[in-house]
């Protein structure tokens, strides 16, 4: 067996294109639109398929399509923007349950049916996970990309600048594009440009290939170990977009083809990353004030309740003997 293909079946032109829509909307990737005499389709590539086979005796209606998701909550609120009915769902919008189940229903009478665990029921009460967002804007990027390998590292150098640009950082200001011989030197200039404080992420770009010697090993364990390091030692996030390939195809197919390109996988994962490390600072910055605020606070009452007495509980100043003598003798 080459391929599974599963069909989800649209019943009418309307729902085809609400469908297509909406897969895009949820992430699903996706190829282009094909278009033959008396049907189209559009082809999705999910992240997991799995092909079911199943004998019900029950005659209720079952969904058109089942999606099992990473975030309902998310898509439940995707589908609400795009004004889709949902006619069932088993938890409702609150987090009662660890998961939600729930249909939609297209105008042509297409029902898809999603499932997927909750993610916002299992954070802190008090304010749930702090996530970086994906806005470029105000930020400088720092690209270390190796000439070695151009054919394919200058595909990644176009992905990231994609994604820098589509995440908001202006162009070309927004980034500096640093080039190294090869990807053993990538951790000696990301070190350097990290320790300048002017950039608040840094891209990593490279493609190494595997060859007949041992070389291969030697140079992704030390370009991997120095990424990594100069990211632990400077505080600044590094994204790692070095591909490690063991022939060219399986480079080509990460450098724009069908695995993506990685190149604007690791743009976003900066972006992201440098939002997420000023969300973490701001954060434990306003519980450090809050906690100065709050020890001053009791600083000052302890220190009023000190000097501070009663008016009932005022003691009288002792007169002395002969004070007393004279009030008599008046």
């Amino acid at each position: 067996m080459k391929c599974v293909v599963i069909t989800a079946r649209a019943r009418s032109e309307e729902d085809f294109g609400l469908l297509t829509k909406m897969l895009d909307a949820l992430g699903f990737p996706s190829r282009e639109l094909e278009e033959y005499g008396n049907f189209r389709l559009k082809p999705f590539l999910p992240s997991e398929l799995i092909l079911e086979v199943v004998h019900r005796e029950d005659p209720r209606v079952y969904p058109d399509l089942e999606l099992a998701i990473s975030d309902p909550d998310g898509a439940a609120g995707i589908l609400k923007k795009m004004g889709l009915e949902t006619v069932w769902d088993n938890s409702g919008p609150e987090p009662k349950h660890s998961s939600r189940d729930f249909y939609v229903r297209l105008p042509g009478g297409t029902n898809v049916l999603f499932r997927g665990f909750r993610t916002g029921g299992f954070e802190p009460e008090h304010g749930g996970a702090m996530e970086g967002a994906l806005n470029g804007r105000r930020k400088n990027f720092g690209i270390v990309v190796s000439r070695f390998n151009s054919f394919i590292t200058e595909r990644l150098l176009a992905g990231c600048v994609d994604g820098l640009r589509r995440s908001g950082a202006a162009f070309p200001k927004g980034y500096a594009i640093i080039r190294v011989p090869g990807a053993f030197e990538i951790p000696s200039a990301a070190r350097t440009a990290a320790e300048t404080k002017k950039y608040d992420a840094i891209i990593c770009l490279g493609c190494l290939l595997r060859g007949d010697t041992a070389h291969y090993d030697v140079i992704v364990n030390e370009v991997t170990r120095g990424i990594g390091q100069s990211a632990q030692e400077t505080g600044v996030p590094h994204a790692f977009g070095v591909l490690t390939c063991d022939t060219l195809e399986q480079a080509i197919d990460r450098a724009g083809l069908k695995m993506g390109n990685k190149g604007f996988e690791a743009a976003l994962a900066a972006v992201e990353m440098a939002n997420l490390k000023k969300a973490i600072s701001s954060h434990a910055s306003k519980k450090a004030l809050s906690s100065q605020l709050s020890a001053v606070s009791k600083t000052k009452t302890v220190s009023g309740s000190q000097f501070t007495v009663p008016s009932k509980n005022k003691v009288k100043p002792k007169t002395s003997a002969s004070t007393k003598k004279r009030k008599s003798r008046r």
